[in-house]
Formats: structure tokens, C-alpha cells, sequence
């Protein structure tokens, strides 16, 4: 993904008016082809009342879809039953039935997809070895697999192989590369699992600008076939291919929690424009602070200090950043909020307000929209996620009724298990959307790909060099100390 990552940049930038385009085997490549053959071989036991499959999980799986003769050896299958299951296996593997349901894409590589598909001038053609007749069933398979990624491939580029089943694949690998640079592409990278046919490929590429990238899944043709400038992995991963500089620059991102000192250095540190803090009242009341967890959750530690919002709204005032309010109650809480953004001057450009509908309700909402008609106004629903994916008239009617209170946006939790469909239905609607609790970076980008309006992360970004507080992957945290530094006059 590295040199994949910076191929491309060169390439783009050498031909900045060029069609780009990248290559991608099907089976192997795009797809992990050891569930097609668990699929079969499970039906072949649900259709002939066997159970020889009935333990066979997908990492036992470690041959190639047309060496599954192997497999059946391993799990010593009496020998006329092979042959039996075999010819079954042979004859049902590329039937419509199982290309359309059997079918699971490997680890990452839709987004990675969905990526180049994002960029300007940028195509994601598929070279595949499989014949003609299958062009239908390949198509709506993978159109099925990538809708909730919004990867999307079409007939036109797609390039399958005219001499039919396992018939000189090499070649046509070849003439699938040809064929996309007669229509006026680019091909700058070409990815497959099969060592003999990036081989072909290399024969026609001998000044390498179509860069060669190895799909170390499982494949048939020896190893030692591969070009020796052929770049190597076995993972798709997203915060190797996707630097920084590179983000959307329509998507309004969100530093989250900035709740003390040390969150707060962090923060003004970063290109990061928007910050948000939790706002609640201290236990006796007289005082906005800022603390995520309510005293009732987390009490109150005797020693613990915390940031007052006067001290953040002076700082971010100075320094021209903008601010989010996550507020943790309504009521007086509300008054006082506005009370301090008025005496710091800050325009609706630069205001942000969230909050729960069950504790801001209808009047803290009208206060905050007449106070500031031009600021977002925006809360939590996953309340619908339900509702979205069974009665989505029910909860358009909601989203409407909150609309009326001054809502411009709402937010969907990145850990909600139909957060996709969720995201999908909330955008045809016309509804914008913020994506929030999303804990690590890989996490992150795969919102990003989603392309909401906004995203709300706690950017515990090591390898961006952000350090956030909030929870990273595995739920570590990164700890820092604050110490004053003397300097000399």
C-alpha cells in the first residue's frame, strides 16, 4: 500500500491530465475465495444428507479454489466420495446460485477501491480471467458486495477472458491491460493474486510504470514467477495508502474531548478546526467545566481538576479555531452556554451545538436557534437506526419534527452495527450527517469514504502524530503529563 500510495502520486503527478487507472484481479485478489469453497462444499452436504463438511471452517482452507482435490485428501474423505463430491463441487462452483451468494470480499480492499474510485480523473477497471459468459453474474455480484462501501463497477470496465475456462489466462491479462489503454486510460498498477500472470503483464511493461502489486492470498503458479520489482503484501490497509494531506477538504472534522490542558495543546497544535468539549455543570453548580462523564458515573476524585469553558473559549477565541458544545444537560445549563459565547464574540460560522433531544427537548433547541440561526444545530440519533431499517416513513417523520426545532444535522454512532444502511438512507433523504465515536485511524478513513459532512474522532492518530486522550485501538490510551517549562530571560 505504500509504494502503491506513492506510484499514484507520482503518476498523477507526471500526467496530471491523464485518465488513471488501476487494475484489479477478481478471484483472489478481490475476493476471498476460500468462502466459495466452503459455501459449495456445506451445500454439498446439505443436498446429499452427508456431514463431511460439517467442522470444515475457512482457515482450514489453505489451497487454491481449483485444487479443493487436496482438501478432500486432507480431510481423508473415502476416495470414490472425492471423486463424487468433486464432480459436484466442479459443476455447481460458478453457477449463478453461488457467484451471487458465496461470494466475500477480502479484508479492506472495497475501501481501498472506493478510494481510487474518490479521486479525480481516476478509474478502477477489473481484469479477470474469467470467460465472457460469466459477465453477468460477476457484475451483479460485486455490485451487491461493494453497494454498502458505494463501490460501484461497470460493464465497460470489466475485461474478461475470450478463450473461456482456464484457457490462456496469461494472455489475457495482457490484452486486458491493452484493451484499457486503447480506450484512452492510463494503467499505472496492475493487482493479482497470481504470480504467472503479473509475469505476462511485466513483458509488455519494461520501463515498470504499470506498478506490479502481488495479492499474497493464495494462488496456483510458483512463487518464484513473480517480476522482481513486483511490490508484495498480504493486507489492504487504508492508513498506509491514505496520507493526510489527502483527506476531503469538504468534510468538517471534529477534535473530540477537548476537555484539559493536555487535549487542549494537542488540539491548537493540529490543522484540526473544529474542537469539541463536554459541557456540564460542577457539583455545586456555580461553574461551566468541562468533563465527559457525569458525576454520578464517574465521582468525583478529590484531587482532579478540570478546564472551566471561560479558560477554553479565551483560548480558541485567540487562536481563531471553532467549537462544538456537547451539552450534557439543558435548562440553566443552556442560558449560561450562550451567556459565555456572546461575551467572547464568536460568529455562527465558528458554533457548533449537539445535544441529546431527551435533555436539551424543544425549548433548549428553539433558545440555541434563535440565539444563533446561522450556527449547526445537531443531535444524536440512533435512536432510529430501528426505525431506518423496517419503518423508514416513521423516522423520516421524526427527523422532520426535530428539523422544525432547528436541527441542520444529525449524528450517527460509527460503532451502530446498521450504521452503513443507516448513513445510505439518512443521504438519500438529504439529511446532513456527522459520524461520531470513531476510535482509531483506520476506523476513521473508512468514515471518511462514507463522505459525511462531518466526522468526530478522538484523532489518537500515532502515525499522523496526533494524541488524542480518548480511547485508541484495543481501547489503549495514551497518557501525558503536563509540567511547566522555565525560561531563561
Amino acid at each position: 500500500m505504500v509504494e502503491l500510495a506513492s506510484h499514484y502520486a507520482k503518476a498523477r503527478d507526471i500526467y496530471p491530465q491523464d485518465r488513471l487507472m488501476i487494475l484489479f484481479d477478481i478471484d483472489g485478489t478481490i475476493l476471498d475465495m476460500r468462502y466459495m469453497v466452503l459455501h459449495v462444499l456445506q451445500a454439498f452436504d446439505k443436498e446429499h444428507g452427508t456431514r463431511f463438511f460439517r467442522k470444515l471452517q475457512v482457515s482450514d482452507i489453505t489451497v487454491h479454489e481449483n485444487q479443493v482435490d487436496r482438501l478432500l485428501a486432507e480431510l481423508e474423505i473415502p476416495p470414490q466420495k472425492q471423486r463424487e463430491i468433486l464432480d459436484w463441487y466442479n459443476q455447481q462452483r460458478w453457477s449463478s446460485q453461488y457467484i451471487l451468494h458465496s461470494h466475500i470480499p477480502l479484508s479492506g480492499v472495497l475501501e481501498v477501491i472506493r478510494w481510487f474510485q474518490l479521486q479525480p480523473n481516476t478509474f478502477v477497471g477489473l481484469n479477470t480471467g474469467r470467460p465472457e459468459s460469466l459477465r453477468s453474474d460477476t457484475l451483479r455480484s460485486l455490485n451487491g458486495l461493494g453497494k454498502e462501501y458505494k463501490v460501484q463497477f461497470s460493464d465497460e470496465l470489466l475485461h474478461m477472458n475470450p478463450s473461456g475456462w482456464e484457457q490462456e489466462v496469461g494472455n489475457a491479462k495482457v490484452a486486458g491491460v491493452r484493451h484499457f489503454q486503447a480506450a484512452g486510460n492510463r494503467v499505472f498498477a496492475f493487482v493479482d493474486n497470481e504470480p504467472d500472470n503479473l509475469r505476462a503483464v511485466s513483458q509488455i511493461n519494461p520501463d515498470q510504470e504499470i506498478l506490479l502489486l502481488h495479492a499474497n492470498t493464495i494462488f496456483e503458479s510458483k512463487r518464484t514467477r513473480l517480476p522482481s520489482h513486483t511490490a508484495k503484501g498480504k493486507t489492504y490497509d487504508l492508513t498506509e495508502l491514505i496520507p493526510e494531506r489527502a483527506l476531503p477538504q469538504h468534510i468538517q472534522f471534529v477534535w473530540h474531548g477537548i476537555n484539559d490542558e493536555v487535549n487542549l495543546r494537542q488540539f491548537l497544535a493540529s490543522d484540526i478546526t473544529w474542537g469539541e468539549c463536554d459541557v456540564r455543570l460542577d457539583p455545586i453548580g456555580n461553574e461551566l467545566i468541562l468533563r465527559h462523564d457525569s458525576f454520578v458515573e464517574d465521582p468525583l476524585d478529590l484531587d482532579e481538576e478540570w478546564l472551566s469553558l471561560d479558560r477554553l473559549l479565551d483560548r480558541l477565541c485567540k487562536t481563531g479555531k471553532s467549537v462544538k458544545f456537547d451539552l450534557k444537560a439543558g435548562g440553566i445549563l443552556v442560558d449560561q452556554v450562550l451567556e459565555f459565547v456572546d461575551r467572547y464574540c464568536f460568529d455562527d460560522a465558528r458554533l457548533w451545538f449537539n445535544g441529546n433531544v431527551e435533555r436539551i427537548q424543544e425549548q433548549g433547541f428553539t433558545k440555541l436557534l434563535t440565539a444563533h440561526p446561522n450556527a449547526i444545530l445537531q443531535c444524536p440519533v440512533d435512536f432510529l437506526a430501528p426505525l431506518i431499517c423496517c419503518a423508514s416513513e416513521k423516522a423520516k417523520g421524526i427527523l422532520d419534527m426535530l428539523t422544525t426545532w432547528g436541527m441542520n444535522r444529525f449524528s450517527i454512532d460509527w460503532q451502530n452495527e446498521n450504521r452503513r444502511t443507516f448513513f445510505d438512507q439518512m443521504e438519500k433523504w438529504g439529511v446532513e450527517v456527522n459520524i461520531y465515536n470513531v476510535p482509531d485511524l483506520e476506523s476513521f478513513l473508512q468514515a471518511v469514504l462514507l463522505m459525511p459532512r462531518s466526522i468526530t474522532s478522538d484523532f489518537n492518530f500515532p502515525k499522523w502524530h496526533y494524541y488524542g486522550r480518548g480511547s485508541g485501538q484495543d481501547d489503549e490510551h495514551y497518557e501525558y503529563s503536563v509540567r511547566k517549562v522555565s525560561r531563561k530571560k
